[in-house]
């Protein structure tokens, strides 16, 4: 008897567990976090700041750059809302649902999907996430969630790996803007970097897609690993006290304060601040900005200030050691290098594909190489858009693991 009591008790504690799962599901952590902003009032929409708040912790939570999942919300949502003028949950014409725009899910309650802005962030977020752990996506090699550019492809995927999400156009092979996740992209510049920073081009070829545009059915990805030409870049939230930083940009302000107020100073380009403590929202809960702000000082420690998170990246250690290959160093994205055998031309591709002549280059000489394109019988990119032609005129070498193994330390 006694044991068939101890059987009961569980079974009532598994219930009250699964039923207290789906009940506290969207009251994790990360919205406990953002309670400053006063309690979330139904069918009403939070402030802006308050759910840059709640964008940007449930992000962090789940590992993801805060960068993409506020750029996702924008594409989705272009006000972040949850709900319309008339209380009533915003629901697209292909039944999206909410901020997030939660669609064909049947895993989440639809009905907290609706009314509950946490829930539907948790939501999207989680499912972002789980396209990231996709084994059939392409990644960048070498490098892993805290990466911007690595979101690309499950980007991608949180809309649809359709025909018409494939990041070049079959017909010609140009750029295809009107992918989604082009448009997350494109969002992202603006929103957290304020156009002052580029992303990392990705260097496709046509043959790295397979599908047949008039169906509906997912592009066949070819080519599983992509290493960039362009700098890649590491999400801004995770500064520590202590960290230095590098302004990216000319006049950039120094504020007394997390928002628009009084200047302190206007800072050039390439300045070195220290981080001072944990990022801060912005004060005016009717900013639309979507970066943060970091308290820094000055490197003499003169002035001390805030700055947005759009105009500061790492300060790399200068004393790391350095990796010599023939005449150049070896970089981190190199996959090889070409040495001119006998004087040929540097080039670039136009939007048409055709090849034009950038300068000429002399035997001897030695260029690092980051990518390879079939195209025009073979093409090493060289990096700001330019390549070597595959020829007898040049050699192509790889580097060893032993000089690999030095770079990596």
């Amino acid at each position: 008897m006694k044991s068939i009591k101890i059987w009961a008790g569980l079974l009532a504690c598994l219930i009250l567990l699964c039923f207290s799962y789906d009940e506290a599901f969207a009251e994790s952590t990360w919205a406990s976090k953002c309670t400053t902003y006063g309690e979330i009032k139904p069918n009403q929409n939070p402030s802006f700041q308050h759910i840059n708040c709640l964008l940007t912790n449930a992000a962090l939570e789940a590992e993801i750059p805060p960068e993409v999942v506020k750029a996702v919300a924008s594409t989705e949502n272009g006000n972040w809302r949850q709900f319309d003028e008339k209380g009533q949950p915003i629901i697209s014409t292909d039944n999206g649902i909410g901020l997030m725009q939660i669609t064909n899910q049947s895993d989440y309650n639809q009905e907290k999907l609706k009314y509950d802005i946490n829930y539907n962030i948790q939501a999207g977020v989680e499912i972002l996430s789980n396209m990231y752990k996709r084994t059939d996506l392409p990644k960048i090699k070498g490098t892993g969630r805290d990466i911007i550019e690595n979101w690309y492809f499950p980007i991608m995927a949180y809309n649809g790996t359709k025909p018409v999400n494939s990041p070049l156009i079959q017909s010609n092979g140009l750029k295809n803007q009107a992918a989604y996740q082009e448009k997350v992209f494109s969002l992202l510049e603006k929103d957290s970097y304020l156009y002052g920073t580029k992303l990392g081009q990705f260097p496709f070829n046509a043959a790295d897609f397979e599908y047949d545009p008039n169906s509906l059915e997912n592009i066949r990805f070819k080519k599983m690993e992509y290493s960039l030409n362009d700098q890649i870049h590491s999400s801004a939230y995770h500064f520590q006290k202590g960290d230095k930083v590098l302004v990216t940009e000319d006049k950039v302000k120094l504020r007394l304060k997390p928002g628009s107020s009084s200047i302190q100073k206007q800072l050039v380009k390439n300045s070195t601040l220290t981080i001072e403590g944990d990022f801060i929202f912005d004060q005016s809960l009717t900013s639309l900005n979507q970066f943060v702000w970091y308290p820094v000082k000055t490197e003499d420690k003169k002035l001390a200030g805030y700055i947005s998170s759009a105009y500061i990246t790492k300060k790399l250690d200068v004393s790391a050691v350095r990796v010599m290959w023939g005449k150049t160093e070896l970089k981190l994205g190199q996959i090889g290098k070409v040495t001119i055998l006998s004087n040929t031309n540097l080039v670039k591709m136009e939007s048409n594909g055709s090849l034009t002549t950038v300068r000429p280059m002399k035997k001897g000489e030695e260029y690092r190489v980051y990518s390879y394109k079939s195209n025009h019988g073979g093409l090493y990119g060289v990096g700001n858009g330019s390549f070597v032609q595959k020829s007898a005129k040049v050699k192509y070498e790889t580097p060893s693991k032993r000089k690999l193994a030095l770079l990596a330390k």
